[in-house]
C-alpha cells in the first residue's frame, strides 16, 4: 500500500467547520488560482438554467486528465470542498500531478442552482430535522447526470456542459462526488479497479466512517469488495426503475468509449453503524414486512397531507419545482413497498430480493424512511411558499419529520460526522481510486459515441514511476 496515501493533510487549507456555499467555492477557487496562476486555472464551462456558471479548476499540466465532478446532486455539498481539496493536494505534492503526467480538472458544482436551494441548512445546526426542512432535489427528469433520453437529447444546459466537458478531455480518470445523508460510505465502479475495497476500509477505520455493505442503490449490483459495487451497463427502464436502481443511461458512462473508468464516491453525513454489519438477521421476512407496512403507511400520510395542501397553492412561487420530486417520491413508494413485501407477487413477477443480512435490511429500513422524510420536508416548503395554511398541514408535517428523524436518531444510532472529516474520506478515497486507476492497464477506446466531439488519437497514457 502507498503509505503517502494517508500522509497528513495540506496545511494550506484548514479543516472545514462547515459546508461551502456556491458562491464560496468561487471565491476559493479563483484565490487559489491567483495563488497558483503558473499552476492552475478556473474557466467558465457552462451556465446553469438560473444564469449560474458552472467553473471548471484545473490544476497542472500533464497529457493525461482526471475529471472529478462536485455537487451532481443539490442536496449533497461535501464534494465541493472535497474538490478543493483535492486540487491543494495535488498543487502540493508532484506525484498526484505533474510527476504522474496528470492535469487534474475538477467542476466545483455541476448543479449550483439546486445547491442554493438547500443553503438554508448549510450553515447549521447540523440536525436531522433541520436538513431535512430545508432539504431540497429536484425532479429525477431535473437532475444533471442523468440520461434518460441519451446524451443526443440530453435537455439541461448542465447536462450538455458536462457532456462537452468529457467529449474535450477524454479522462481516464473521472470522478462524481456524492454524499449519503444517513448510512455510510461506499463506493460505485464502471470498471473494476482490483485493490480499491482494502483501501477503502482502512481510510474508513482510521477516520471512523462506517461503510455501507448494502446500500439500497446497489441492491442488485455485483459487489466487487466490501462496500465496493460495479455498476451494471445502462438499460432503458421506466422513471421507478430509474430512481430506484439507477442504471440507466448517465453521464458515468458516456466517457466509457474514451477507455474512461468512473468511480462515484459516497461520503455519509450522519453515520449508522448498522449498515456495516454482515450478520444474519433473526427474522428477515419479520423484517421486510414491518419497513413494507411503514411505507405504505407513511405513504399514506404524505398522500393526504398533499390533498390537503395543493388547493392553498394557487400561483406560490416554485410550486412546481418542489411538486415535481414529491410527486417522484409518491410515485415509487408503492412500488417499492410491494417489492419488499415477501407476502406480495400474487403473479409471481416481481424481482426476488437477494440474500439479506443486518446490513442490507438496514439500508432498507433507511430508505424507506429517507423518502418519507424528504417528501415531508418538501410538503413543509410548499406550506412555507403559499403563505397560507387553513388546514393546519405544517403542524402535522412537522411532527411526521421530529417522529421520522427521532426513529434515525434513537432507531438507528444515526450520528453527525463532521464535516471536516467527511471531506478528508472523501479526499483519501478519490486519491486512493486515482491511484488504482493511474496504474492500469490502459483500455483500448472503440469509436467514440455518436454526437460526441473527436478530437484526435487520446493523449497517450504513459505509465510513471510513483516513488
Amino acid at each position: 500500500m502507498n503509505r503517502w496515501l494517508f500522509t497528513a493533510e495540506v496545511k494550506t487549507l484548514p479543516p472545514l467547520l462547515r459546508y461551502l456555499s456556491v458562491d464560496e467555492l468561487g471565491v476559493r477557487a479563483a484565490a487559489l488560482v491567483e495563488r497558483r496562476p503558473r499552476d492552475a486555472r478556473l474557466r467558465q464551462v457552462g451556465t446553469s438554467r438560473a444564469g449560474l456558471p458552472l467553473l471548471l479548476l484545473s490544476v497542472g499540466h500533464g497529457s493525461r486528465q482526471a475529471l472529478i465532478v462536485a455537487g451532481p446532486h443539490a442536496n449533497e455539498p461535501v464534494g465541493g470542498a472535497t474538490a478543493l481539496r483535492l486540487a491543494e493536494r495535488a498543487l502540493a505534492d508532484p506525484r498526484l500531478c505533474d510527476g504522474a503526467d496528470v492535469t487534474w480538472n475538477l467542476l466545483l458544482c455541476l448543479d449550483p442552482d439546486g445547491a442554493r436551494r438547500n443553503e438554508g441548512w448549510l450553515s447549521g445546526p447540523y440536525t436531522l430535522g433541520h436538513y431535512f426542512r430545508h432539504f431540497f432535489r429536484p425532479g429525477f427528469l431535473e437532475q444533471p447526470e442523468w440520461l434518460p433520453d441519451g446524451a443526443a437529447a440530453a435537455a439541461l444546459p448542465e447536462t450538455r456542459a458536462l457532456l462537452a466537458l468529457q467529449d474535450e478531455l477524454r479522462p481516464f480518470f473521472q470522478c462524481s462526488l456524492h454524499g449519503v445523508d444517513v448510512g455510510g460510505g461506499f463506493v460505485e465502479l464502471t470498471r473494476d479497479l482490483p485493490g480499491l475495497a482494502p483501501r477503502l476500509a482502512h481510510i474508513a477505520g482510521r477516520l471512523g466512517i462506517p461503510l455501507e455493505l448494502g446500500s439500497y442503490d446497489t441492491l442488485y449490483w455485483p459487489t466487487l469488495g466490501p462496500a465496493v459495487y460495479r455498476i451494471p451497463p445502462p438499460r432503458r427502464g421506466d422513471l421507478a426503475a430509474a430512481i430506484t436502481e439507477a442504471a440507466v443511461e448517465s453521464t458515468w458512462f458516456h466517457p466509457h468509449p474514451y477507455g474512461t473508468v468512473t468511480a462515484v464516491v459516497e461520503a455519509p453525513m450522519w453515520g449508522v453503524a448498522a449498515v456495516g454489519d454482515a450478520s444474519e438477521p433473526a427474522d428477515t421476512d419479520g423484517a421486510l414486512r414491518t419497513v413494507s407496512r411503514t411505507l405504505r403507511r407513511d405513504t399514506a400520510l404524505l398522500e393526504a397531507l398533499l390533498a390537503r395542501i395543493r388547493p392553498s397553492l394557487g400561483t406560490a412561487p416554485d410550486a412546481d419545482r418542489l411538486l415535481a420530486p414529491v410527486d417522484d417520491y409518491l410515485l415509487v413508494c408503492p412500488g417499492l413497498a410491494d417489492s419488499w413485501d415477501p407476502d406480495t407477487d400474487a403473479d409471481g413477477g416481481a424481482r426476488p430480493l437477494p440474500p439479506l443480512d443486518t446490513a442490507r435490511l438496514t439500508a432498507l429500513r433507511i430508505s424507506g424512511r429517507r423518502i418519507a422524510l424528504r417528501t415531508a420536508g418538501l410538503l413543509r416548503q410548499l406550506v412555507t411558499a403559499a403563505g397560507q395554511d387553513p388546514t393546519g398541514a405544517a403542524a402535522d408535517l412537522d411532527r411526521l419529520i421530529d417522529e421520522w428523524c427521532a426513529d434515525y436518531h434513537d432507531g438507528h444510532g444515526a450520528r453527525w460526522i463532521p464535516v471536516a472529516r467527511q471531506v478528508d474520506y472523501h479526499a483519501r478515497v478519490v486519491v486512493a481510486a486515482f491511484d488504482l486507476a493511474r496504474h492500469q492497464a490502459p483500455v483500448q477506446a472503440p469509436v467514440p459515441p455518436a454526437g460526441a466531439s473527436p478530437l484526435g488519437t487520446p493523449p497517450r497514457r504513459a505509465e510513471v514511476p510513483f516513488e
